[in-house]
Formats: structure tokens, C-alpha cells, sequence
């Protein structure tokens, strides 16, 4: 986990990955007084970010890994990234998911082959569930932060952005485990070595501020935010890293995230989901500084459940 890997695992996944799009508004500019470059992972293969990470490690894997199999954890985008991941790399995937995992995320995570096993909705049954499967099947665990590999894999999407638009005053992340905030962090202070890394996180979920501020992790309870991509705990890589490389920490409410989803879905006309959104959320809310800035925010994914939206259109044609 560093500079060097992250540029190793660009070289490495660069033909395999999208090259995501990095959108502007220039609305938001006059209004902020700011440029914001979006790097827009919810263009990314299988939605979001979590692919890159996912294919990075995949593919490091020793051949007798790869026969024994792998498996994960994931309320819904990482478990894709890895079901993904596995059937280009011919790889048997098993994913423990939460019961209350989005309906679209879990039917995702089957039709790229993946086998899911449903747990409880905690942080624990997800561990212990994982553990058990681990213990009997003998399956390579891929954890979805707590791992090198997948946070130099997530990195390359901050290094992308500078790479494509130069030198940046501040980049913001969505902040759950923690993984896409750290190789974020290590591909910006390679790159802008005096820019500002800044993650967010829902207020309901702001697990990762208290553990900065007590100086240990503070578990996540699996708290009820629609941001349902960071209800995950840091864990100590993540943690140090964090610690060391990122600059602050801001959290935001359940309406200022559906006001930002309100923002690029009406004005940008992109779709992104809650987890997504957080970055911009913080921007909009004016608990960033951004005037006079460069700013670059990923937006990490856009797997939202819209059938109930289609269901209204349905409803009114009847």
C-alpha cells in the first residue's frame, strides 16, 4: 500500500477498467465561486469503484488461490466488484451479504456468477458468517478494504483525476471502511503533495470521526443511513492511513445527501447513489472552503434501486 502500488496497479488493470469520465457544472461553479472536477465512478464497470480494487487483487492471486476459490463481504458494491472480478479471471466467488442489502445489488452480485450467502444485518454476522464459510470450504478471503491490494486498486481513480486534470487544492471521498479514502490520500499526496484530502460520512454514520477523536476505532453499529455504502467500520490500515495522510474529516445529514443526489441527478443529469453523493453533500453544505479552489471529487458509485421510481410511472399510466 503506497504511491509505488498504486501506479503498479494502474499499469496493471488499466486495459480492464473504464476510464471514468471527470464531469464539471457550470452552475455549480458561478455558485460556489470554485472549479469541481467530478471523477464519476458511477460510470465505472459494475457501477462503482470498487471494481478496481477488486480486479487488482484478483489478479495477484497465486494459481492454487485461484482453484481454491474466493470470498467476501459486502452489502452490495464490492460484493459485485469481486463477482465480477472472479468470472474474468475463471475464479469461483462466494459473497456473505446482509439481508437488508439493496434488492438491485444483491440480484447484481448473482447474474455475474457469484454464489450468495445472506447474514444478519451486523458488522459481526457478516465476520462471523464469513469465518464459518472460510473455515469449511478453505475459500481465500478478499477482504473489501482491509487489504493492500484493494486500496492501491481503489487509488488509481484519484490518480487518474490528477493525471487528467493537473494539480488539485483539495479531493474529496465518500469515507465508509475506508479503503477508497486511503488510496485516494496516497495517490494525491504522490501527486499534489500540498493538497487537501477530505473524506465524508453520513452523520448517522460517523464511526470514523469519533475514532479519530478517541484515537481507537469506534465499531460501526451497521446504522440506519441511505448511504448504505459507508455503514462499515475503519479498520487499523485503514485507520493509520487515514490518520497519517488525510487532512479532515466532515459528515453530513441524511437530507443534505439527498439534496446533493437532487443536485447531479436534476442539473448533471448523472445517477448516483447516496454513498455517492456525500462529497458533493459537504460542498453544498459549506462545511468545505472550496472558493478560489480546484477541487476534485469522486463520486463512488451510482447502484441505486429505481423500480420504485418506474413503479410510480406505472401507477399514474394505470
Amino acid at each position: 500500500m503506497s504511491f509505488q502500488g498504486i501506479e503498479e496497479a494502474y499499469n496493471r488493470i488499466s486495459n480492464i477498467v473504464n476510464k471514468t469520465p471527470v464531469m464539471t457544472s457550470r452552475t455549480l461553479d458561478l455558485q460556489l465561486k470554485a472549479n469541481i472536477f467530478f471523477k464519476c465512478e458511477n460510470f465505472q464497470r459494475v457501477g462503482a469503484f470498487k471494481f478496481r480494487g477488486a480486479y487488482n487483487t484478483l489478479s495477484l492471486l497465486s494459481e492454487r488461490q485461484k482453484e481454491k476459490g474466493v470470498i467476501s463481504h459486502s452489502s452490495g458494491n464490492h460484493a459485485q466488484a469481486i463477482a465480477l472480478s472472479a468470472s474474468l479471471l475463471g475464479i469461483k466467488a462466494t459473497i456473505v451479504m446482509p439481508k437488508g442489502a439493496p434488492e438491485n445489488k444483491i440480484n447484481a452480485t448473482k447474474s455475474y456468477g457469484a454464489q450468495v450467502v445472506f447474514c444478519d444485518n451486523t458488522l459481526e454476522a457478516r465476520t462471523k458468517t464469513t469465518k464459518e464459510i472460510i473455515k469449511e470450504q478453505k475459500f481465500v478471503l478478499i477482504h473489501p478494504y482491509d487489504n493492500d491490494d484493494i486500496i492501491n486498486g481503489q487509488g488509481t481513480a484519484a490518480y487518474e483525476l490528477v493525471k487528467e486534470i493537473g494539480h488539485l487544492d483539495i479531493v474529496i471521498t465518500p469515507l465508509g471502511g475506508g479503503g477508497l479514502l486511503s488510496g485516494t490520500a496516497l495517490a494525491t499526496k504522490g501527486l499534489c503533495p500540498n493538497a487537501r484530502v477530505i473524506g465524508v460520512e453520513p452523520s448517522l454514520a460517523d464511526d470514523a470521526l469519533r475514532s479519530l477523536k478517541a484515537g481507537f476505532i469506534v465499531p460501526s453499529t451497521y446504522p440506519n443511513t441511505i448511504a448504505d455504502g459507508l455503514r462499515t467500520s475503519l479498520c487499523e490500515r485503514t485507520f493509520n492511513t487515514i490518520r497519517t495522510y488525510v487532512d479532515d474529516i466532515i459528515t453530513v445529514s441524511e437530507f443534505e445527501i439527498i439534496d446533493a443526489m437532487k443536485f447531479l441527478w436534476e442539473r448533471m443529469k448523472i445517477i448516483v447513489e447516496p454513498s455517492g453523493a456525500v462529497p458533493l453533500a459537504a460542498i453544498l453544505s459549506k462545511k468545505i472552503s472550496v472558493e478560489n479552489k480546484k477541487v476534485g471529487a469522486i463520486l463512488s458509485g451510482g447502484n441505486i434501486d429505481i423500480e420504485p421510481f418506474f413503479q410510480l410511472l406505472e401507477k399514474k399510466i394505470a
